[in-house]
Order: C-alpha cells, then structure tokens, then sequence
C-alpha cells in the first residue's frame, strides 16, 4: 500500500508515481539477488539516470530536475523502501555533485556539470580517512601544486562507490592550518595513479560497493579545483548538511519496508487460532513502529522544508538524520521481532533490514557527532549559518 503523501503540485505526485512504477519493476525484483550476491548493481542506476532522478535537487539548466528537497528526499524514501543500497546510491551521488553545483564557477558548470547530472556518469564522495572520520579537519592526504596543476597523494576510507563511479569529489590538504588548510578537487576515474582496494566486506548494504580509494601522485588540471585553496572543509560540511538529509530519507523507507513487511506477516500469521495482529502484544509493536516510522518522516521534511524555503537547516538536519537513523534501528529490530525465528533467518529480508539500520547511525556522521552538533548549536542560542555549525563546533574542539 502506497505511503500517502502531502506533495505540494500535480507535478511531484506524478513524479512520485513515476518512482514507485521503477523502483517495483527494475528495484525491488532484483534487490535481494544483488545483495545476497555482494554484487554492486551498475545497470540499475544508469536505469535511474535515463529517467531524471539521479539529478533530481538540480537546476533544469544544467539537466538537473529542478525539484525541492522535499520531493527529492521522498523519491529518495520510495526508492529505500525497495532497496536501501540504491537508496544510499542516490544521495552520495546528489553528494558528490554538490560541490561543484554550488561553490563551482560559471565556467566550470557549464563545462563539467551536465554531464555528471546526465546520468550516464556516477560519482563518489572521498572525504574520510581510517584516522580522520569523525574529524575531518585531521585529514593528511595532500594536494600540492605543481605549475597548473596538483598532485594528489593519500588514502581515502569508506568511499561509497569507490572503483565503480566516474568521477571522484575529494578533499585534500593543501596547508597545515586543520580547518582552512583542505581544498576540494574533481577526480576523473581513471586518472594514473588512482586505485580502489577491493571492497570492504560489510555487515549489510552489500549490494553498495565500499572501498578505499588510493591516490598515488594523481595529477589533477588547476581547473579541477572546485571553489577557492583553503575553502574545501567548509564546502564539505555544508555538503554534509544536505547529505545527511538524503540519508535521513533512506532510514525513514527502510524502516518503512521493514514496517509494511511486518504488518503483513501480522497479517496472515496465525497463532493460538488468531492472526498475530489480533494480539495485543504485536497490534502495539505495530503502532509504535508506524508512529516512529511518521514522526521521522515528518522530521526529515520539517528540515527539507527550511534548506528549500532557504532558511538555515544545519541543526534541523543533524535532528533529522539522528531521529530517522534510530527509528530505522528501532523499526527493522521489531520487524525481526514480529517474524520470530522465521526473521531470523534469510528466508525473509527483515534480517537484511536490520543489517542495513545500523550503519545509517554511523554515516554522514555518526548519531553521537549529531548529538554533539545539535547541543553545542543550542548552547550558542540560534542555529548558526547553513554549513557552519559541524565547522565551528571541530574549531572548538581544536582549541
């Protein structure tokens, strides 16, 4: 049963449709395959591409959709709610054309930006590194100018995508000074000297492929660098704001999935000669989790909401990806509780959903770095400009 949507034109509810017709046909066959098999599912987002939704946040002159925050992230829901990987796919994607979509030059959208919202390309977001996750601004890959162009070197963890996408956002230090001393470049995929380790082997979203990327002396042209030397933490974290939104959107349709497969199971399971719904136990497990799965969703819009009417989002966004991330956590848990020892075992995807939850709390910044976010932005009494909040709370941190 279709979740019932408040859109705000006959454009975005068509849009909507459009969503779910591709996610039940191309998605949701083959979600369970690719993920059982570890296998990173290239043709699905070429799919999504010839279709408009991988540019969806994006001006129309560019070939973006031109679509607020507040339709975008519902597509983004529709698709998790078939396929979380796909889901998480889209907003790295989003992510990584973020950069050069608001903090490029004239020159460089035109030149770079339509064929990477084309979707025939596929991009990837490298800013963390195995020492520096949660703190960014401890990065030690490097760019160092040589003539009209820099030289990259350094390792880049957790990159989603990573020896699958065409194209590579990356931060890298150009100065010492940890929080104006990193710069932002766009990376080719198949530059010399850049390399994917193989994939981590991960306890859920296997169907996304996970990897450290390698830059040993990978040149990269002056007009690759994306904004000013010194400005890339910054275009980063202001990245991250809407980043974290598109994940918030992935937790709210997984949990909702995993909320539409256990009302079904109640449904149609019976015990002690009643359906299991029929049980008050189950019937109020079931509440709880609709009222979670509700309650993130309205959180997760309240803040697209604020970033498309331009009003300052970042302590609404870190709001938005704690509340989702833990409903999902909450919500594929009791999904696997309803199921019993049936959703224990791989039989049922309840047990994948509830892999996928965790690692929703820990990306885009973890739910403890969000809670740091939200308390030092309440302890300065107003919510700071957009981007600016995770900066000056690392800045403190440094002092």
């Amino acid at each position: 049963m279709p979740v019932s949507r408040l859109l705000p034109t006959e454009e975005s509810a068509d849009l909507l449709d459009l969503t779910r017709e591709i996610a039940d046909r191309h998605l949701a066959p083959r979600a369970g395959e690719h993920e059982t098999a570890e296998r990173f599912p290239r043709e699905v987002f070429r799919t999504l591409g010839r279709s408009g939704l991988l540019a969806l946040p994006y001006p129309v002159e560019y070939g973006g959709g031109g679509q607020p925050y507040e339709v975008y992230l519902q597509v983004i829901e529709e698709i998790a709610i078939r396929w979380a990987s796909i889901a998480v796919g889209m907003s790295v994607h989003a992510l990584s054309c973020f950069p050069l979509a608001v903090h490029g030059t004239a020159a460089q959208r035109e030149r770079l930006l339509p064929q990477m919202l084309s979707g025939d390309l596929l991009g990837a977001y490298c800013l963390s590194e195995a020492h520096a996750g949660s703190d960014p601004s401890a990065m030690t890959s490097r760019a160092r100018r040589d003539g009209d162009a820099y030289v990259l070197t350094g390792a880049k963890a957790w990159t989603t995508h990573g020896g699958h996408a065409d194209f590579y956002t990356v931060m890298a230090r150009t100065t010492e000074d940890r929080a104006r001393g990193i710069s932002c470049f766009l990376v080719p995929a198949g530059t010399s000297g850049l390399e994917a380790d193989p994939p981590e082997r991960k306890m859920g979203l296997t169907g996304s492929a996970t990897a450290t990327m390698r830059f040993d002396g990978v040149r990269v042209p002056g007009d690759r660098l994306i904004g000013e030397e010194g400005q890339g933490l910054a275009i980063a974290l202001e990245g991250l704001d809407a980043g974290r939104l598109g994940i918030a959107a992935v937790a709210v349709g997984l949990a909702q999935g995993a909320l539409d497969d256990a009302l079904a199971y109640a449904q149609q399971r019976e015990t002690f000669g009643r359906k299991i719904i029929d049980h008050q136990a189950i019937a109020f497990l079931l509440a709880d989790m609709e009222a979670a799965v509700t309650s993130a969703r309205a959180t997760v819009l309240a803040a697209a909401r604020r970033k498309d009417a331009g009003l300052p989002y970042s302590r609404q966004a870190s709001i938005a990806k704690l509340v989702a991330t833990d409903a999902a956590m909450l919500v594929t848990t009791e999904a696997v509780q309803i199921f019993g020892g049936a959703g224990y075992t791989r039989d049922f995807p309840v047990e994948r959903y509830m892999r996928e939850a965790k690692v929703m709390q820990i990306f885009e910044g973890t739910n403890q770095i969000q809670r740091m976010v939200i308390s030092r932005d309440l302890a300065r009494g107003n919510p700071g400009p957009v981007g600016h909040v995770l900066t000056a709370t690392l800045q403190e941190a440094h002092r």
